[in-house]
């Protein structure tokens, strides 16, 4: 009998079906990268859940070779249709007739050029009566035109890594993540200067306005204490986590998620995705933070609101087993579940707000794939703009910054 794996087996099922849902066009280690495992982890899960299926081992490793090599060839019929993208003739010439500079720009951006052109058969100074302009503002022109062309290319290149950043988190990042992103990347540039780019060219993260109360509590259940007091900071790693739970409307159904977030680290280590909301969808989450955690969790407090589901006794005895101190903050203050709640929220306005969702299996596969971005990509504002990832990295390698043996 085969080692038990430390995964819960949702996270495996949802892992094979993110990979399974490019389609061919990501390898096994770019989608394991972003799920936090190894490429051969993922690899096996594959190939066990094949053989559930039915399918052959031969078949699955072939179909697995077919699948990188298209992956080869779609990048390089990219990286080819790039090169010879510049070799039409004339593909980018202005239409005939056409105004090629802007109203009332014309003379103002070619006049200094039409002088540098001319100078040596009339001269600047007879050159500059004609125009109507300065000979003093013609040489200004010559002194400045090198910085002025480099700012326009520096102001071009920060435009396109702007818009670049912003696509690739969805449009969810606004002027202050934008700029921590590009920071990490090596890029030197101002935070203002970020914003006032995005603004000028009309580029916006997502904002949500609405809240919704949806804490049901148990007025029977046995007082819990309040063990933060709304001070959702930690020193060190699995020492206060944080819960709730949230639905999203899927046709005329709805699924309903449940997390265990690491307040020190920003981390979601447990969650769980289902279409009830029994005691089960928290204990499952649990359960895998538990296993994320490798067992070593005594001690640790977990806050959450007074909910009919934290408040039952199935959830109470999952923790009492793992040596898990609850937590609860009062009926109807969203500010005593402050973090969950933004995390909530941060959720809705970047994957769900604006989308109808009628599949419950393709909303289970974009709030893991949401969920495996957030920590490993997702820049938050309180940790300084760093990642879960790169905030447990630090904890775990630097004496100074974790208090964990």
């Amino acid at each position: 009998m085969g080692r038990r794996s430390a995964y819960p087996e949702e996270f495996r099922r949802d892992a094979v079906a993110l990979y399974r849902a490019a389609g061919g066009k990501r390898m096994y280690a770019a989608v394991a990268a972003d799920v936090g495992v190894t490429g051969e982890t993922l690899r096996s899960w594959v190939r066990q859940a094949d053989g559930v299926a039915g399918r052959g081992p031969r078949n699955e490793q072939a179909a697995e070779g077919q699948d990188e090599e298209l992956v080869r060839l779609r990048e390089e019929n990219k990286r080819l249709r790039r090169a010879e993208a510049p070799v039409a003739a004339g593909a980018r010439d202005p239409a005939p007739g056409g105004r090629v500079f802007r109203s009332r720009g014309e003379v103002r951006t070619r006049r200094w050029d039409f002088i540098s052109a001319h100078r040596a058969a009339f001269g600047v100074k007879r050159i500059c009566r004609v125009l109507g302009v300065s000979r003093s503002g013609y040489y200004r022109h010559l002194a400045t035109e090198e910085a002025h062309a480099e700012r326009e290319a520096e102001q071009e290149r920060t435009m396109a890594e702007i818009r670049a950043v912003h696509l690739e988190h969805n449009g969810a990042y606004g002027a202050p993540r934008i700029h921590a992103e590009l920071r990490a990347q090596g890029r030197k540039t101002n935070r203002k200067r970020v914003t006032r780019r995005m603004r000028v060219h009309g580029i916006v993260g997502r904002h949500l306005h609405r809240k919704k109360r949806t804490t049901i509590p148990d007025r029977t259940a046995p007082p819990v204490p309040d063990l933060v007091h709304r001070d959702f900071t930690a020193s060190a790693l699995n020492t206060r986590w944080c819960g709730d739970i949230t639905y999203v409307s899927v046709g005329s159904s709805w699924l309903y998620l449940a997390t265990v977030i690491d307040i020190c680290s920003r981390r979601v280590v447990g969650w769980s995705i289902a279409d009830h909301m029994r005691a089960e969808l928290v204990t499952d989450a649990v359960e895998m933070a538990v296993a994320a955690r490798g067992g070593r969790v005594h001690g640790v407090v977990f806050h959450t609101d007074r909910g009919a589901r934290y408040q039952s006794a199935v959830f109470a005895e999952v923790c009492r087993r793992h040596g898990i101190h609850r937590s609860m903050g009062r009926v109807g203050s969203s500010y005593d579940n402050a973090l969950a709640e933004s995390f909530f929220q941060g959720l809705k306005r970047e994957l769900l707000h604006g989308r109808r969702w009628t599949s419950k299996a393709q909303t289970r596969l974009e709030l893991f794939r949401w969920l495996t971005y957030y920590n490993r990509r997702r820049r938050h504002s309180a940790p300084g703009y760093l990642t879960p990832a790169e905030i447990e990295q630090q904890l775990i390698t630097s004496p100074t910054l974790s208090h964990v043996t």
